[in-house]
């Protein structure tokens, strides 16, 4: 959930983020995307699109007019499916001719607990799945691309949604929407699975990382210290969660508008989709269980 109201850069423009990478801004701002997707170009010949973003002319143009004289475009990389993120891919494929690599489709990647609960009919919220995503390439856990002067290695870190990978180069991490600087991901089940975001929360601790190149907002620039409030961010609303249902039992959207009260209306629904993740998460740990079939408006109550 958004926690800073930074100035609006324009979009379009390509910043020098630090030598072989690049970024523009897609002309997406709203309160789930704060100023729009980053788009990142990795490299100075032979060049890597992170994320191109979603479906629009402008930002195809800006994609295309950041190229310099030599460069050109060799691999496209999305690091998840979701709208904001990936469908600008096959555009940008059209004009470059430039492969596709991503983990998977949009449902690759779920849990067991996830997909199970998908079928017994669990729905998203609204989160702008990318249905149609189907990258030229899958990259497996681990799996390097290379360029002439870059080397990426995709990390599987599903959470946010299970098809969603970071890229480790170097010290550096392009963490997409698993890390961010100006807000906490949104986690919302079926695609979105809170045990498994805290387990690649801790994953990407293992490693000390220089910069964070997040999929929205500014670099981070202290990742061990972000890593360790996320995590200790999700175990705070896990206490409050259960402090609330002491009460008695309570539905996801209840819980929210106890725990997140200063969160504006129009954010109060995305509050919920990461309270039933939570809850999802301590139904594993035998903290809670539902009181009926898991949907979305299902009273939960301690175990």
């Amino acid at each position: 959930m958004p926690e800073r109201d930074d100035p609006d850069p324009p979009a379009g423009p390509v910043d020098m983020l630090e030598p072989g990478v690049r970024r523009v801004v897609a002309p997406n701002p709203s309160p789930m995307t704060f100023r729009g997707t980053n788009s990142y170009l990795l490299g100075t010949t032979e060049i890597a699109v992170i994320d191109p973003g979603p479906l629009d002319e402008d930002h195809l143009a800006a994609l295309l007019d950041a190229l310099t004289p030599g460069q050109r475009i060799t691999h496209i990389v999305v690091s998840h499916a979701h709208l904001d993120h990936s469908p600008l891919a096959a555009a940008l494929q059209k004009e470059c001719g430039a492969p596709i690599y991503g983990f998977g489709p949009a449902e690759k990647g779920r849990s067991a607990v996830m997909q199970r609960l998908a079928a017994d009919g669990l729905m998203g919220g609204g989160e702008g799945i990318d249905a149609a995503f189907s990258p030229d390439h899958e990259l497996e856990d681990g799996a390097l691309l290379r360029g002439p002067d870059w080397q990426l290695r995709a990390l599987h870190t599903p959470g946010h949604i299970g098809n969603h990978i970071c890229l480790a180069w170097g010290d550096i991490c392009f963490t997409a929407d698993h890390v961010m600087g100006w807000a906490s991901s949104l986690v919302s089940p079926p695609d979105g699975d809170l045990t498994d975001f805290m387990a690649s929360c801790r994953r990407l601790q293992k490693t000390e990382w220089r910069r964070f190149y997040p999929g929205h907002g500014d670099p981070v620039d202290d990742p061990r210290a972000r890593l360790d409030w996320l995590i200790a961010h999700r175990l705070t609303r896990e206490r409050a969660i259960l402090e609330a249902l002491e009460a008695g039992p309570a539905d996801a959207l209840s819980l929210a508008r106890i725990i997140y009260g200063d969160t504006p209306a129009g954010l109060m629904s995305a509050a919920a989709r990461n309270v039933l993740a939570h809850l999802i998460d301590l139904i594993g740990k035998n903290k809670v269980a539902p009181k009926a079939p898991l949907r979305a408006d299902t009273r939960f109550y301690l175990t």
